[in-house]
């Protein structure tokens, strides 16, 4: 396991006082690692676990040629492309069993979607394409080639080859696709245990009675939402005061249940508590200056006070600096923590509808909203005042609208890469 500082070793133009949104997930990359204990469940427990092993399968998925249509099935050599093709029907192929017969030249079957393709036989016309006459029908000129309308055998799986890839989130489609093989129960990784906790004497929890100089914590409540859409098992710690001793207690507490701790607030250059001092004293933290907007200020590190590593990240407090951030570096540490090989969700392209202003040097999320315009085109605006504190803002939005490190000011017009909100948060 390297040490942060090894790890910076590692990475060109490493500077913690100015550090790239790129160059942060680099880092992280080389921090987490992915949990290694596994689990046996049902596929009805599965949804959103990841593989921790492929899934190969035992069976063929169709387990014979089948056909894809209602209609008629025959030889298609008989086809040609300047003339009709007429055929006498001589049976009824249902879905379930195998037809008993022969078809010969001349011939065909009538056929059900999924029914088997008997031999000899490799192309379905669709009734509704053929002009039918008592026991034949015609089928046009020019209409089908050669084996349309056909499933074959193994198209889909092939009986011994990996059907579902270690490292699969296992959506919807993953689980029909086990179901379909026979397969009642998959491998995966053990859920990933996170630990979440806000700091700073001004927070109050929901319940408390108001006070001068206080404000109710959200940040609790966003991470949450954020994390229970992750699919991890979160542990909340509530908040902290700063006060060492609590906060020493909580971060061993914590270290002892889970495998990663999130904390908000307290990271911040020149702040006056003891959450800082505190990750240095109990752990391996760097603190970080990244060069984007919002969120500026965090912490990642490893805390080892239970006999085993704990990775840490700590957020800013301003509410939606801790979204950006998390949606930014920590979910996808936490997916590589879980075990998950899924690539980033791609930025979609969106025009922009207003000027930006934007100088190179940093990366700046923006909360927008995206929408169609008269032409089915993608166009976005953002919500107004982009302020780190503006939480309603990230309600009204979308998604985010990513002006990279090197990018300058955006005009009307420009195509802009916005990270869509939708099935992240």
């Amino acid at each position: 396991m390297k040490t942060i500082e090894q790890i910076a070793a590692e990475l060109q133009g490493y500077d913690p006082q100015a550090l790239s949104a790129q160059g942060v997930n680099a880092f992280l990359e080389r921090l987490v690692e992915p949990v290694a204990e596994t689990q046996s469940l049902g596929i009805f427990d599965a949804l959103d676990r990841v593989l921790a092993e492929d899934v190969i399968s035992p069976v063929s998925v169709p387990p014979h040629d089948n056909s894809a249509m209602d209609g008629y099935a025959f030889d298609g050599r008989q086809l040609r492309p300047d003339a009709p093709l007429r055929l006498k029907s001589v049976g009824t192929a249902l879905a379930g069993k195998a037809w008993q017969g022969k078809v010969a030249a001349g011939e065909c079957l009538r056929i059900m979607t999924g029914a088997i393709m008997p031999a000899g036989l490799d192309t379905v016309v669709p009734q509704e394409f053929v002009q039918l006459d008592g026991e034949h029908i015609t089928i046009p000129a020019g209409l089908l080639q050669t084996g349309d309308n056909r499933r074959v055998l193994g198209e889909d799986v092939m009986q011994g080859q990996p059907a579902l890839r270690a490292g699969t989130r296992l959506s919807p489609a993953a689980l029909g696709l086990a179901a379909s093989l026979g397969i009642p129960t998959v491998t995966v990784r053990r859920r990933l245990k996170v630990a979440y906790f806000s700091t700073g004497d001004e927070i109050l929890s929901l319940g408390d009675a108001p006070r001068e100089g206080a404000v109710y914590d959200s940040n609790r409540y966003t991470v949450f939402g954020l994390l229970t859409r992750l699919g991890v098992e979160v542990l909340d710690y509530g908040v902290v005061a700063d006060d060492p001793q609590r906060l020493e207690a909580t971060f061993r507490a914590a270290s002892a249940q889970a495998d990663a701790i999130i904390t908000s607030g307290g990271v911040s250059v020149g702040e006056a508590d003891h959450t800082k001092a505190m990750m240095k004293k109990l752990g391996d933290v760097a603190f970080w200056r990244i060069a984007m907007r919002p969120g500026r200020p965090m912490a990642v590190g490893r805390l080892s006070l239970s006999g085993s590593a704990c990775v840490l990240f700590g957020l800013p407090g301003n509410p939606v600096a801790v979204m950006v951030t998390f949606l930014a570096f920590v979910r996808p540490a936490l997916l590589r923590m879980m075990g998950c090989e899924t690539l980033p969700a791609p930025l979609l392209r969106a025009r922009c509808l207003e000027p930006l202003r934007k100088k190179p040097g940093r990366t700046e999320y923006q909360r927008g909203i995206v929408s169609a315009a008269p032409d089915g085109t993608l166009q976005v605006r953002t919500t107004g005042n982009q302020g780190s504190g503006v939480l309603s803002s990230m309600v009204q939005a979308n998604g985010l609208i990513v002006l990279h490190h090197a990018q300058g000011h955006v005009a009307v017009g420009d195509e802009v890469d916005v990270m869509m909100f939708e099935g992240v948060i």
